[in-house]
């Protein structure tokens, strides 16, 4: 975690290790002992045998490096065999978003009283209205929201802290989420906002099923998971106007090149535009 990874990049690189480990064992080969060509030939495996997205790849390279350069450093290996790694070109793919008319299908869902479903639409209330990542969701706690004031604080990806304001209708659908959870769990509970019906954290793959059921309510076609709700924040921030810095730190970017991409989404859709209302388009 030196590097400021966040926890779900760690666990992949683990994987990752794991994976080339065990590699190894099956043609009895010491990690420390590899030369260049036998990383090759595990990742032309890997490109030929798997059918790996690029970006997948990528991560397995970067884990590889990261090994074999801590392993240097100890001065277990003379050489770094990882050194001149070359990871594939990452493809500029244009990040997934809801439209406007979507978003507001998904906001307008009925969710009755069943506390769970309130806690779903509060956390898409939220993911809206700050671009949070879903862990940083998660991981939020109520001494971290200022309902008077409109903010919430965030520790991001390598610890960072930032503010991020959330508007009225977002906050008081917290308030009356904070306000339930009190009258279920008066006692023994997480210190986390979202939690489950035994009052512990909730975790990411319960919070996945309950969006893609307010999905299915909300007559959503194709993939909505959590993270498309951040790029959905981003995207309406700029169509709206919203400038690139302000964005860049409310989604804790530490690089506006990691933002600009939502540019590039924004001329793709202004392009889009053009060429469906313009009368030579």
């Amino acid at each position: 975690m030196e590097r400021g990874l966040s926890r779900n990049t760690t666990l992949a690189y683990a994987s990752d290790l794991e994976q080339f480990l065990a590699y190894l064992a099956l043609r009895g080969r010491d990690p420390l002992r590899v030369s260049r060509s036998e990383l090759d030939d595990y990742l032309w495996e890997l490109k030929s045998g798997k059918g790996l997205e690029a970006s997948t790849l990528f991560r397995k390279i970067e884990a590889l490096r990261s090994f074999y350069a801590f392993q240097t450093a100890e001065r277990r290996l003379e050489v770094n065999p990882a050194g001149e790694l070359r990871s594939p070109r990452r493809p500029g793919r244009l990040p997934e978003f809801l439209r406007a008319d979507q978003i507001e299908r998904l906001l307008s869902v009925p969710v009755g009283a069943a506390y769970e479903m309130l806690r779903a639409r509060t956390m898409i209330e939220i993911l809206y209205a700050t671009g949070m990542r879903v862990s940083e969701v998660l991981d939020l706690k109520p001494e971290y929201v200022n309902l008077q004031d409109g903010w919430v604080r965030v520790l991001g990806k390598g610890s960072k802290e930032r503010l991020i304001p959330v508007h009225e209708r977002a906050l008081a659908l917290l308030q009356q989420y904070l306000l339930i959870r009190r009258r279920r769990f008066p006692h023994t509970a997480d210190p986390e906002v979202f939690l489950n019906r035994r009052g512990r954290k909730l975790s990411r793959a319960q919070f996945w099923r309950d969006l893609q059921a307010l999905a299915r309510r909300a007559g959503l076609e194709g993939r909505v998971y959590p993270h498309l709700l951040r790029h959905t924040f981003a995207t309406h921030l700029l169509q709206g106007g919203a400038d690139l810095r302000s964005v860049q730190e409310m989604l804790g970017h530490s690089s506006l090149s990691t933002t600009q991409i939502y540019t590039h989404l924004e001329k793709s859709g202004l392009k889009e535009s053009h060429r469906r209302h313009h009368p030579r388009g």
